[in-house]
């Protein structure tokens, strides 16, 4: 399976409690629900068309336990996400999980490295990573992570767990799709490309010559 990381940002990278003021407060957060302002018909059918290409969840523990409280709850028919959410398989990395509330899930302990590269390994489309931002941040500097998808929301908040600010490897990224909704959210597909390239700028006349 490819390993797909979906996160919801703001301008200034923040990923914390993107759906509602309660979601995240870790660390005293008190500006959740930064991206519900901003969601719009064309949000909803791309994330939707997302979600179908999921053959599973994965999450790292924190993630995990705040959607096994929450989407059990949402029981309405005409909700576009939550019986793919609900019943699809669930994975959750975590040594002091022993087993998971929202079924079906496999809790996965020891190295998630070793785990997930074992779970990649299997045959089927999307294993699909929503939130978990330090697990997908470890996966992405691990060579893991097959594609990456930004929700970018048109806000700076100044406070509050940033996405993809840990220790590791660089990583350079290819963008394959984009896609601007009425709201002003920013829709980016990326795929990995290696390490992070760096060169010298010498001027635009010579950088011109090599476009061409």
């Amino acid at each position: 399976m490819k390993i797909t990381l979906t996160e919801f940002v703001t301008l200034d990278g923040v990923s914390q409690g993107p759906g509602s003021p309660d979601e995240d407060t870790t660390g005293g957060f008190t500006r959740g629900g930064w991206l519900v302002p901003h969601l719009d018909e064309t949000f909803v059918r791309r994330t939707s068309e997302w979600l179908d290409l999921a053959d599973g969840l994965l999450f790292g523990r924190r993630t995990y336990e705040a959607f096994a409280r929450d989407w059990p709850k949402i029981t309405d028919p005409a909700d576009p996400y939550a019986a793919r959410m609900n019943t699809l398989p669930k994975y959750v990395v975590s040594n002091t999980l022993t087993e998971g509330t929202w079924h079906p899930t496999t809790v996965l302990g020891g190295d998630p490295v070793r785990s997930v590269t074992a779970l990649r390994a299997r045959p089927g489309r999307e294993l699909q990573i929503h939130g978990s931002a330090r697990l997908g941040d470890t996966l992405l500097a691990a060579g893991l992570i097959d594609t990456l998808r930004l929700v970018i929301a048109p806000t700076v908040l100044r406070t509050g767990r940033r996405l993809l600010s840990g220790q590791g490897a660089t990583s350079g990224l290819r963008l394959v799709r984009h896609e601007a909704t009425p709201s002003g959210l920013l829709l980016l597909e990326y795929e990995p490309a290696g390490q992070a390239s760096q060169g010298h700028y010498e001027g635009v006349a010579e950088f011109v010559g090599r476009q061409g």
